[in-house]
């Protein structure tokens, strides 16, 4: 089965009229004889729209109940079952009551259209969803409802119903649109002229851009080469030259002068990646382009103009902009010329201004210009070898060795001269060859002495050498600018695979970052900079190095800005331009690993305070029933004993000051756990570490359960800890009185400990029900019981009591599973140093 055909009439605001057009079409529809229904049309009550409906057949709508009201959408099944050939449906963006058959109506044509049902449907241009930023910005209201821009670009149909602002608020004023009630808020908010305005030239510059997408697919479809000039494109062609900057704003300028004009910078590279262009004048450019609401293209091709003028026909333009060449009069003898060629080669079709500029005639440079940097030894042994080396030549020749003719003499010496050439470069080749040129004919070419030559047969053969000579220079020294290239374009990968590295290990250290730095390009400081605005003063947010940081990054020999109001700054040397656009990325990512730095510790500040919140919480909660629970016994017990109704006993007033005791007892170690919590929760806890024996320590910390219900086993053999006695005495009886509350009565908690290497081991065994491995780290977390532990067994922070005071010392608490069933808790703290165990003995065990 065929899918069905989607046609939408797209609207600027609500009012322009999408809803009536529908309707119009479907009554075209249908005295034409075709099939068609109303599936969904919401008229607001507006009676143009309602009588627009008679005559058209509509399908019952499905009625849904939601939180107590009676709702109607789509029936979507009633729909399918009466398959129409075209189906009305509005408000293309609505969100289903929940409970529909799908979530959104659009998800319901969708349905439609799989079944082959034609779907005429509305929407407005601030549903769509990649406008949602936009639209709020205009009318300060963000859309809940919202299409996706695909849904609606799939459209076989997209039809603009347009309206200008005064004739829309008009409408609205006379209550064509809204109740008249509701007429003066929307005219003095939504329906302003400025929101209208925006809002309209936002729709029409959507539809514009997918008449281009028909457009474009149009002339692929059928191989149209010939440039149409439904709208004004203009080409800029940028060298990286200065000149670019004034051609971009030229450009700019022509396309201002007609409606909807659009700019396209492009930089045409050769494919083996060299040029003359500077990165950095590129990136200025490129920058300046996208401000003036253009884009930046950088396209390969090895010829010049033929790349430029496929791009240009390609994107369908109009005009091409080209600054006047920066040739010198005499280097025109070598071609005419990348604009001169565009110009001849474009056609009717395409307009080309050549763009005069203050580089004009001032030349290209010398290509010694984008050299190899061989460094100034390399270059003067070349002009050494290049100057003396064929007067040496010359002399061993002449005096030392026999005749070896003409020709190996010319060997010889162009050996010399590819010699220069790898050692200095060109123009040490260059001199050398023209060196040697006259060296020959002075002394090796008859007649001798004399500039002249007699046999015609030596003249070609010394015009040879010399052709020979320069040829080969330039080869070799082209090769070695290559090689020198190839190797800084691999160093400079390499320092940025570094760190694209670094971005995706999530590497956040901005002093490693300025340390790289720093090595990299051998400087003696480097800081980064940055300030609130144009007017506040420099602050160093990270530097490296043993220098002085700058207070300005004007004072540095090397500053890199990085946005508007941040910059690296550099000390120790001044860099080449080449080294800058390296220095670019390394500055972008010390301000990204700054700005990742300060999230970091907001994130962590809000995650603190959001524990912060619920410990405060879980404390209000404990207060309110673990707390008063206490209470409320104790002023049970003192307002029977002051009750003047009832004569107690010895043996009741003795139970009931029991009674009392024993609240008392609890309210305090509550209260003192509270204050624990507080004290760790806080940092204030200082712990005073001694050297002390476990068998002093522990047996104190068991005076808070039943004598029966721990068994101890301390070996008196071992080493000494150091600890705060008082808080490892506090978190020991922590563990115990939590193995003990969840112990058998008949099972004894068996409380052990060890000597591992310099840690001791305090082992607190129970025979509970144990926990799973997934909740083991969870009971150490404030306000935390585990199972069915009762509401009055405490406010669930004795292990983290525990643990925290076990952290303070050096110390950590672990849970494990005891072998057939129950807990472990493993209490490790430091040992005494320099003490070493005794050899084990027997252990001394007691009842407790």
């Amino acid at each position: 089965m065929a899918r069905g055909k989607l046609r939408i009439y797209l609207g600027a605001a609500p009012g322009v009229g999408k809803t009536y057009a529908m309707l119009s079409e479907a009554h075209r529809r249908v005295e034409r004889g075709t099939d068609c229904v109303v599936a969904f049309v919401e008229h607001h009550h507006r009676p143009r729209t309602e009588v627009m409906l008679h005559g058209l057949e509509q399908i019952p709508r499905k009625e849904l109940e939601y939180r107590g009201t009676v709702f109607t959408e789509m029936d979507v099944d009633a729909v399918l079952a009466r398959h129409p050939q075209v189906a009305l449906v509005d408000e293309l963006p609505h969100t289903n009551i929940p409970g529909s058959r799908n979530t959104k109506r659009w998800q319901d044509v969708e349905e439609l259209l799989a079944a082959g049902i034609d779907v005429i449907s509305t929407v407005n241009i601030q549903h769509l969803e990649s406008l949602g930023d936009v639209v709020e910005s205009i009318t300060g209201i963000r859309q809940q409802e919202t299409v996706p821009d695909e849904v609606v670009r799939r459209a076989d149909q997209i039809e603009l119903v347009d309206m200008s602002p005064p004739a829309l608020r008009r409408r609205m004023a006379h209550g064509n649109i809204y109740k008249p009630d509701k007429v003066d808020a929307a005219l003095s908010n939504y329906f302003r002229p400025g929101n209208l305005t925006a809002l309209r030239e936002l729709a029409l510059l959507w539809v514009a851009d997918r008449v281009d997408e028909y457009l474009n697919e149009y002339r692929s479809e059928h191989k149209v080469s010939k440039i149409w000039g439904s709208r004004e494109r203009i080409v800029v062609g940028l060298t990286g030259g200065p000149e670019g900057r004034t051609l971009i704003r030229r450009a700019v300028r022509l396309a201002e002068k007609g409606a909807g004009g659009e700019v396209l910078a492009v930089y045409i590279a050769s494919s083996d990646g060299l040029t003359n262009a500077s990165p950095k004048e590129l990136a200025v450019q490129r920058t300046l382009v996208e401000d003036l609401g253009g884009t930046f293209h950088h396209v390969i091709g090895d010829d010049i103009p033929v790349a430029l003028l496929d791009f240009a026909r390609g994107v369908n333009a109009t005009q091409i902009v080209l600054g006047v060449s920066r040739r010198k009069g005499w280097q025109y003898v070598f071609g005419p010329g990348v604009g001169a060629t565009v110009a001849r080669e474009s056609g009717p079709d395409l307009d080309v201004h050549l763009i005069t500029h203050d580089e004009a005639g001032k030349g290209r440079g010398l290509p010694i210009g984008r050299g190899a940097h061989l460094g100034r030894l390399r270059v003067v042994w070349g002009w050494l070898v290049g100057v003396a080396g064929p007067a040496l030549l010359t002399f061993l020749l002449g005096s030392v060795t026999p005749e070896v003719g003409l020709a190996n003499d010319m060997l010889l010496f162009l050996t010399l001269t590819v010699a220069s050439a790898l050692l200095g470069g060109l123009y040490p080749a260059l001199a050398s060859a023209l060196v040697g040129s006259l060296l020959l004919n002075w002394f090796f070419t008859p007649p001798v002495h004399t500039l002249t030559i007699a046999d015609p047969e030596n003249i070609v053969a010394i015009a040879i050498f010399v052709g020979v000579a320069v040829s080969v220079a330039s080869v070799v020294d082209l090769a070695a600018r290559r090689t020198h290239q190839a190797a800084r374009l691999r160093a400079e990968s390499e320092i940025l695979s570094f760190l694209a590295g670094s971005v995706l290990r999530g590497e956040t250290s901005l002093e490693a970052l300025l340390e790289r730095v720093r090595e990299t390009f051998g400087m003696e400081s480097v800081a980064l900079l940055e300030r609130a605005s144009d007017v506040d003063p420099w602050t160093c947010a990270g530097s490296v190095g043993t220098r002085t940081v700058v207070e300005r990054p004007e004072d540095a020999d090397v500053d890199m800005p990085v946005g508007d109001h941040m910059a690296l700054a550099l000390s120790g040397r001044v860099l080449p331009a080449e080294d800058r656009r390296v220095l670019a990325a390394f500055a972008a990512q010390a301000a990204v690993v700054l700005d990742r730095q300060r999230l970091q510790s907001a994130a962590d500040q809000s995650h603190a305070l959001a524990e912060g919140n619920r410990i405060r919480t879980a404390l209000l909660a404990a207060v309110s029933h673990d707390l008063r629970t206490p209470l409320a016994g104790i002023k049970a017990a003192v307002s029977s004993l002051r009750s003047q109704d009832v004569e107690w006993s010895e043996d009741d007033q003795a139970e009931l000051l029991e009674g009392i005791e024993e609240g008392a007892d609890r309210l305090d170690h509550l209260v003192g756990n509270l204050l624990d919590m507080s004290r760790l929760q806080t940092g204030t806890v200082t712990p005073l570490i001694r050297e002390i024996d476990l068998d002093e320590v522990v047996p104190m910390a068991l005076g808070g359960v039943p004598e029966d219900s721990v068994e101890l086993d301390i070996p008196e053999t071992l080493p000494m800890v150091a600890v705060d006695p008082g808080l490892l005495e506090r978190a020991v009886a922590n563990l115990v009185e939590n193995a003990v509350k969840y112990s058998p009565a008949d099972e004894p908690v068996l409380v052990s400990a060890s000597a591992m290497a310099d840690r001791v081991e305090v082992r607190v065994v129970d025979r509970g029900p144990g926990v799973p491995d997934e909740a083991k780290d969870r009971i150490f977390e404030p306000f935390q019981r585990y199972g069915d532990a009762p509401r009055g067994a405490g406010v669930g922070l004795g292990l983290a009591v525990a643990r925290g005071f076990a952290e303070t010392m050096g110390g950590t608490i672990a849970a494990e599973d005891t072998p057939g069933g129950g807990l472990t808790m493993v209490l490790t703290v430091p040992a005494a140093p320099d003490l070493q165990p005794a050899p084990a003995d027997l252990p001394a065990t007691a009842i407790s």
